[in-house]
This record gives structure tokens, C-alpha cells and sequence, in this order.
């Protein structure tokens, strides 16, 4: 989820025990298949903005010295 999204209220019907139990297996394992599918793009989204990756394109502040430049 977006941080700038609010989630939906929902209205949660009853369920049976075995229909909760078959609705949680079935998206984990849709889950599963979705992470193995496209692992390597959620990866690659997540590394290209994590903070090393921010960090390492800024130049490194200048070295300051008593001696004038010139």
C-alpha cells in the first residue's frame, strides 16, 4: 500500500472455519507464485531506492583546510 493512500473500510461477511482456512491458503500461495514471478522487479524497485542507492550518487562535501586555495 501507498503511504499517501487510506485503506477502504470493509465490510467483513462471516465465514465458515474451512472457507477461512481455504481463502488464507489460497492467497498465500497466490502469493508465493506472484513473489516468484516478479521477485527480481520488486527487488530491483526497492535496491534502486534504498538509501545506499540515494546516497551513493551525491558527491562527498569538500575537504576544508586552513590553506587558501591559491
Amino acid at each position: 500500500m501507498r503511504p499517501d493512500s487510506t485503506p477502504a473500510h470493509l465490510s467483513w461477511p462471516s465465514l465458515a472455519d474451512e472457507a477461512v482456512v481455504e481463502i488464507h491458503a489460497f492467497l498465500c500461495d497466490f502469493l508465493r507464485l506472484f513473489e516468484d514471478y516478479y521477485g527480481g522487479q520488486i527487488h530491483r524497485f526497492h535496491q534502486d531506492r534504498s538509501y545506499d542507492s540515494l546516497v551513493r550518487d551525491v558527491a562527498p562535501p569538500p575537504v576544508l583546510t586552513d590553506d587558501p586555495p591559491f
